[in-house]
């Protein structure tokens, strides 16, 4: 048993891997290993022969056992500091910089609209982009002849061979949410509806889809002047500019009355536009005082309850603001162009501390 037990000491002293270490371990104290020979061999000894051989052959047992541990150990612990030395790292270094996704400028653009109407008591409404033929034309106050209700100005969904019901569209603008607001929320309301609209038109300032943000706001004695003073506060925020000047030209909209678009003044020096400056005038969007007939499709008493509407292109004031001159490449997922024109995704835009970061 000396020599056995010097054999293996010897041989788990000098094991190179784990492998090699399992190799003894099977060898010594395998269920055919030498030491387990050895201790087979017990029940042909004597009584006085086993009281002496039993214990030690124990002992060479647990002494072997506690060699292979002690040797596994420091096997790991020498691979866990090859390790370190070879994946050292500088932990002061400066992180690199990987590549990070942008907003799009509509998202950006809608998300500074929603702030600002936010900071003026407005709440976001949101409908389905596919609409019935009532939400979006006649609950608007939009007779049938209206050249906006024509297949070639509007998308209009197909339907089911012997299906009589009104037609669907795809909505050409966000005033149907005004109407679900109004039905579902009653008066007096405050809110405005960003979305998708779609229209047949394409070219450098059109495209078949875009984006709109409507406004609403309904009271018992709300005026021209409440608009007036909304519009002003919204341009001066949004091209975050201290001076701003409308000029409210009389239009028609058959869902209000009276109707005004609305152009502020700017400059166009040098091609690049200042708002707020300048003697030429730019048109940005149309507004008015909500018809009595919409109010009653909305489920609201005209003779009680009076409001404003306006309503703009997300993407229009979007490329007016950030200088981008063809609306069609919003759609073309370019990303050198998403690269030049995005916005940094956890730059939330605020009032306070600035709504273009």
């Amino acid at each position: 048993m000396e020599d056995l037990k010097a054999k293996y000491l010897t041989a788990i002293a000098e094991a190179a891997d784990e492998s090699a270490l399992e190799s003894l371990r099977v060898a010594a104290v395998g269920k055919k290993g030498e030491v387990s020979l050895k201790m087979r061999e017990l029940g042909k000894m004597t009584p006085e022969e086993r009281q002496v051989a039993g214990p030690a052959l124990n002992a060479l047992k647990d002494e072997i056992n506690s060699a292979l541990s002690a040797k596994k150990a420091a096997l790991a612990d020498a691979a866990l500091d090859e390790r370190l030395r070879s994946e050292w790292l500088d932990v002061t270094l400066p992180g690199r910089q990987r590549p990070a996704g942008t907003l799009h400028p509509i998202s950006q653009v809608s998300e500074e609209v929603a702030a600002i109407f936010a900071d003026m008591g407005f709440a976001v409404a949101e409908g389905p982009r596919v609409e019935s033929d009532w939400y979006n034309f006649d609950a608007l106050n939009i007779p049938g002849h209206h050249p906006a209700r024509a297949e070639m100005d509007t998308f209009y969904m197909k339907r089911a061979e012997g299906d009589n019901r009104p037609p669907h569209v795809l909505r050409t603008h966000t005033s149907p949410v005004q109407i679900r607001s109004m039905q579902e929320h009653g008066a007096p309301l405050r809110v405005i509806c960003p979305g998708g609209v779609y229209r047949c038109d394409y070219d450098q300032t059109h495209t078949p889809m875009f984006h709109q943000v409507e406004g609403l706001a309904i009271d018992k004695d709300i005026s021209m002047a409440n608009l007036k003073w909304v519009l002003e506060e919204f341009v001066r925020s949004y091209f975050e500019v201290d001076d701003v000047e409308l000029r409210f030209r009389a239009s028609h909209f058959p869902f209000t009355e009276p109707s005004a678009e609305v152009d502020i003044r700017c400059s166009w020096e040098g091609g690049q536009l200042k708002v707020g400056e300048g003697d030429d005038w730019l048109e940005i969007l149309g507004s008015g005082m909500v018809h009595p007939k919409v109010l009653e499709a909305g489920g609201i008493d005209p003779a009680e309850w009076q409001g404003f509407a306006f309503g703009m292109g997300i993407d229009r004031i979007a490329m007016l603001k950030y200088g981008i001159p063809d609306l069609r490449a919003f759609f073309d997922s370019d990303l050198r162009w998403l690269r030049n024109y995005g916005f940094r995704a956890l730059d939330v835009p605020t009032i306070n501390a600035g709504l273009s970061r």
